[in-house]
């Protein structure tokens, strides 16, 4: 029977395999020498996950590289059965030569990852609509309350969630990139940022997030699934 997995045990189930856990999706990259060959590994991945591809996989092919995301679309979450394809998957593409990986370190373009946009507001309930309307959004499966993240119908744009104010601020961007990265990836992407005349806001949530800002005081968080229970 299909069970939803929790942020840790998803992660553990999946990280040997060379998955990570990324906002209630695990997701690996297949690097690929064409377009034919991604095509090819993307069609092998389809058919390992047989009847259950449609609602549990989504898979992003490029000549250099196959993403290949899985949640259950009923739940909006991993599942036992995301695990279980997960695995499956990782089996077809080493018969077929290839790798399923994070594309962590210096060599990788970068890791796989997932944005977000949040948007700071006083009146959540009074800004969604228009930004559902603007965006051509979509409720998520299980979130279409007045104050719920907002979803690419399709998946190609980053989502987007709304951040309650409790009072008017002029003197910092309301709006900031959330970028979820692999709980092994963090410290090297913020190190990276640091180095590129960045400066740390807060750690104080670390290591769910980092704010992080640019010279003109911009800000962006790192995120990860760990420190999130609860």
């Amino acid at each position: 029977m299909e069970q939803t997995l929790g942020q840790r045990e998803a992660s553990d189930a999946v990280s040997d395999a060379g998955w990570r856990f990324l906002l209630g999706t695990i997701r690996t990259s297949v690097p690929v020498r064409s377009l034919a060959e991604g095509a090819a590994i993307a069609a092998s991945a389809v058919a390992v996950c047989g009847d259950h591809a449609d609602q549990h996989l989504r898979a992003d092919v490029r000549p250099e590289r196959v993403v290949l995301t899985l949640q259950s679309l009923d739940h909006a979450a991993v599942t036992t059965r995301d695990v279980a394809l997960a695995h499956r998957i990782s089996g077809v593409v080493r018969e077929a030569g290839s790798r399923t990986e994070p594309e962590i370190g210096a060599e990788a373009p970068r890791s796989v990852q997932l944005l977000e946009i949040a948007i700071d507001a006083l009146d959540i309930a009074a800004i969604r609509p228009f930004w559902k309307a603007v965006l051509g959004y979509a409720d998520e499966v299980g979130a279409d309350g007045p104050v719920d993240p907002l979803v690419d119908p399709v998946g190609q744009g980053p989502a987007i969630w709304f951040q309650q104010m409790d009072q008017a601020r002029s003197e910092r961007n309301r709006i900031h990139f959330d970028v979820c990265v692999p709980h092994d990836e963090a410290p090297r992407r913020i190190e990276a940022a640091l180095a590129a005349g960045g400066r740390m806001v807060s750690a104080d949530r670390a290591p769910a997030f980092w704010v992080l800002a640019d010279v003109e005081g911009n800000e962006a968080c790192v995120t990860t699934w760990q420190g999130r229970d609860g």
